[in-house]
């Protein structure tokens, strides 16, 4: 007998939801293929989209609506959103405020880095079934860099992989992202029983045992590796480590402390014996090892009077203590002068942390004073730490050439604010704000737009980012991708390409078994997530899927899941998800790198997470 969907009739889609879907076909290709920048293809989009509709309005708008549409992205919320998020991830990477759990992670990744990997996409999968995926990721982004700024693994082969674990976390409870909240509530709306908060927890975790090795040992062999060592990474800087009072270093053995070390210092003369207080011991290292080095044995690297100056004058001036790089030049009156003789702290109020000499070797005859100290040489690289202002003084009146790559310290007398600033703003939107009704306290869940919004601000008033600072946070190809994104999807509903394909899919299902029902209806959510949007995916999927039950005899249940499933796999395009934006430019990624890694895991999870509902419901 055939279905009451056999018996119906496709009506031919609108010239305007033809249109729709041929723009968004081209901007795929065009993404694909990457032959112009993304940008730019964003742009050319936009700029279609706004031109069509003012020349062949859609029915019942004036043409200025269809400008409306084209341009509206870039005022949306959801853009909004994401570059509140960027600030806010920018305040915590600029007061250090996530350290201590980078330092964690960092020791897992310093043991084994396959086993930090996998430690980073559990972490990243077990939070955002609790937190939405979103705050998770700001979080967890500049610990990722931070991780590959250390050489540990490129950021590449990390970033996206655990994007991912969040989304497919997201998933497993009703709480996850806004995306399960809509659809349970759709549902609800059309008159199935409420989902519980862990009804299908055990369907996704049981997926979760396929999809998290392939995060874990497939996924970063198909990405490219965007790693660059820059030159100042490779500098090996000489200086001199002060054993303060309170140093872990003062009266115990030089032997003993080793282990506190990060790799890649080198102690030159050590003495044996226990040390004495102001002891100055020769070490070298990079950048970052002499500075981890004399954090984990609380010693200085300059004199302690200079750098409680520099940190005095910051605070009063209100300025970034920066550290750059500086070469002598051959007129510099600093050559053949030590750091004791050349008075730089007295006159400039910078502290010269160590000194890189390059194509030469340390022994030379006169590269030391009879005293042991190291003689500034044509050539040599000097590492400054001050206040900028302080720092050109120093490089215009002493002949030295600034190199590029000057870096912000952390403002750590920040941290803590910035932490709960950005905490605040994640329990807001995840648990709620306590409100006061009258009569009883209850929890008021703010949108993640107003509570990222207001975490920009708290951190903008409390100075933990710096309003002429902000251009580093954000990223112009990600705003134009994510506007390009918004009006597809916009020009995708309201053309009515989404209903027709809807309707065109319960068609084709009449005569297919469950498991290719809900196959089918997870995949077809998936390509209008991935291209439209979550919401779009959510409204449209969730009554033709309860419709389909109905008319097939088959429980509503299975295939409602199916659309939120669908809705999750949102990982095959970089404009599915904002956290797929996030990541794009710290990862250095293009469009074709989430088709090579998220296409086959859709493949893998739909296929996956398909059986699985049809043995759990026994269809």
């Amino acid at each position: 007998m055939a279905s009451p969907l056999g018996n119906a009739m496709l009506e031919a889609p609108s010239y305007h939801a033809i249109a729709a879907m041929a723009v968004t076909i081209a901007m795929f290709i065009g993404f694909a293929r990457g032959r112009y920048p993304e940008e730019i293809i964003s742009l050319v989009t936009i700029a279609v989209i706004g031109v069509g509709l003012y020349f062949a309005p859609l029915e019942g708008t004036k043409p200025t609506d269809g400008l409306a549409i084209a341009f509206g992205g870039f005022g949306h919320s959801a853009l909004i959103t994401i570059c509140a998020l960027m600030i806010m991830g920018r305040g915590l990477v600029v007061t250090g405020a996530l350290e201590p759990f980078a330092r964690l992670l960092e020791t897992v990744f310093r043991f084994n880095p396959q086993i930090g990997l996998l430690t980073a996409l559990l972490l990243a999968f077990f939070m955002s079934m609790f937190v939405n995926d979103t705050p998770v990721m700001v979080l967890l982004i500049p610990i990722i860099v931070g991780i590959a700024a250390k050489g540990l693994m490129a950021s590449s082969k990390i970033l996206m992989p655990v994007n991912t674990a969040v989304l497919l976390g997201g998933m497993a409870t009703t709480i996850g992202t806004s995306t399960n909240i809509l659809v349970v509530t759709i549902a609800a709306d059309i008159g199935m029983a409420p989902f519980g908060v862990f009804q299908f927890t055990p369907i996704v975790m049981l997926a979760g045992l396929v999809t998290i090795p392939y995060l874990w040992l497939v996924m970063p062999r198909m990405l490219r590796d965007n790693s660059v060592v820059p030159d100042n990474a490779r500098r090996i800087f000489h200086t001199r480590l002060r054993v303060g009072a309170s140093s872990l270093l003062a009266g115990g053995d030089l032997s003993a402390a080793r282990g506190n070390l990060p790799d890649g210092i080198t102690f030159h003369d050590a003495p044996s014996g226990p040390l004495r207080p102001e002891e100055r011991l020769h070490i070298s290292g990079t950048h970052e090892a002499l500075e981890e080095a004399a954090r984990a044995l609380k010693g200085e690297l300059a004199p302690s009077w200079v750098l409680e100056r520099i940190r005095r004058v910051s605070k009063a001036q209100g300025q970034d203590i920066v550290a750059v790089e500086m070469t002598v030049t051959a007129d510099s009156r600093l050559v053949t002068r030590t750091l004791a003789s050349s008075g730089i702290a007295d006159l400039y109020g910078v502290a010269v942390l160590g000194i890189h000499r390059p194509n030469r070797v340390l022994g030379e005859r006169d590269s030391y004073t009879e005293a042991g100290d190291l003689r500034i040489l044509e050539g040599d690289v000097l590492l400054v730490m001050g206040i900028d202002e302080d720092l050109q003084a120093f490089a215009r009146n002493d002949g030295l050439l600034r190199l590029e790559g000057a870096r912000e310290l952390p403002r750590r007398s920040k941290a803590v604010l910035a932490g709960a600033i950005m905490l605040g703003a994640i329990a807001t939107a995840s648990l709620g704000l306590p409100w006061f009704d009258g009569t009883s306290y209850a929890p008021i869940k703010l949108p993640i737009a107003i509570s990222a919004l207001a975490g920009a601000i708290a951190m903008f008033v409390t100075g933990c980012v710096k309003f002429d600072r902000v251009g580093r946070a954000l990223s112009a190809k990600v705003i134009v991708l994510i506007a390009a994104s918004l009006a597809i999807g916009r020009v995708i509903d309201e053309s009515g390409a989404a209903e027709w394909l809807g309707q065109a899919l319960s068609l084709g299902l009449a005569y297919l078994p469950p498991a290719l029902i809900l196959s089918a209806i997870m995949l077809f959510v998936t390509i209008l997530t991935n291209f439209a949007s979550n919401a779009t995916a959510a409204t449209i999927g969730t009554p033709i899927a309860y419709s389909i039950a109905m008319q097939l005899g088959l429980p509503p249940e299975p295939l409602v899941l199916a659309v939120l499933f669908g809705c999750n796999l949102s990982f095959a395009t970089p404009i599915a998800y904002q956290t797929n934006l996030l990541i794009m430019s710290e990862g250095g990624y293009e469009f074709g790198d989430y088709i090579r890694a998220g296409v086959p895991l859709v493949a893998l999870m739909v296929t996956v997470l398909s059986v699985l509902l049809v043995v759990w419901y026994g269809l």
